[in-house]
């Protein structure tokens, strides 16, 4: 099993995330990894980078099991204070397509139970 392959480089990405978290709770946003980042980071080979996590109140609801990259990913914005705030309240949804483009959709999460 890989250990944290990918959290370097993640943390490389985490000005621009945080950038993109912020603007994303008023439009859904977007933006372009390098795929050689990853891809010298470690081989993925047929299984790929392709993931989707959602992450409401800062806790994941998706498994990561499956996925280094989304694993690292979420170890990377836990490390990050301002992100970390930024979840509280907020169902904040992560997913990295074939194409490498990083999409962010954060919603409000309702105070009423």
């Amino acid at each position: 099993m890989e250990e944290r392959t990918y959290l370097q480089t993640w943390k490389k990405y985490l000005p621009v995330i945080r950038l993109h978290l912020k603007r994303s709770l008023n439009e859904d946003q977007s933006f372009k990894l390098n795929i050689t980042d990853f891809e010298s980071a470690g081989d993925r080979g047929k299984s790929g980078y392709t993931f989707s996590i959602i992450i409401e109140n800062g806790k994941v609801t998706t498994s990561l099991s499956g996925s280094p990259v989304a694993r690292d990913l979420y170890e990377a914005l836990r490390s990050d204070e301002t992100i970390k705030a930024m979840f509280l309240d907020k169902s904040v949804k992560i997913a990295v397509g074939k194409t490498f483009l990083l999409s962010i959709k954060t919603t409000h999460l309702s105070t009423y139970k």
